[in-house]
């Protein structure tokens, strides 16, 4: 036998398996923490992912509008979002989950005839970017308060 005084023998109560309240609040303010850092990078790598996808999505109809103008003789104006056109008029593959909606109109200063800006106007507020904008002349644009951000 042994003569320790420790142990189950000598009426020293074992301590229940467990967190207590101190170390379950702890963990969860290390979850609260990960998870505050971690959303803002979310929400960032979500709008660049929305931002590509516009971008691809005026090159896709700068692309068709050109294809109209040599069957037609005029680039076709339509208002961002408009149904009927000849163009797809959103971003994306889904018009319910589109991150953009599209829409033409003539260069500032011309006809339609002569020139076309196509524009990508965000469904959800942008405001780092706002409306992007491509002409047939080349020049780019967006209606944002950081236009660094536009076309990269």
């Amino acid at each position: 036998m042994s003569t320790l005084p420790f142990g189950p023998r000598h009426g020293r109560a074992r301590r229940p398996a467990g967190f207590t309240l101190i170390e379950l609040m702890v963990g969860v303010a290390i979850v609260g923490l990960l998870a505050a850092m971690a959303y803002p990078a979310y929400t960032s790598s979500v709008l660049k992912g929305r931002r590509a996808e516009g971008r691809a999505a005026l090159a896709d109809l700068l692309q068709q509008q050109e294809r109209f103008l040599t069957q037609t003789g005029s680039y076709l104006a339509f208002a961002a979002g408009a149904t009927g056109q000849p163009f797809k008029t959103f971003s994306g593959d889904n018009l319910a989950r589109a991150a953009y909606q599209l829409g033409a109109v003539a260069c500032a200063g011309t006809t339609i005839r002569e020139c076309v800006q196509v524009l990508a106007v965000p469904v959800a507020a942008d405001p780092d970017v706002g409306t992007l904008g491509m002409m047939s002349t080349g020049a780019k644009s967006c209606t944002g308060s950081k236009p660094e951000l536009c076309w990269k």
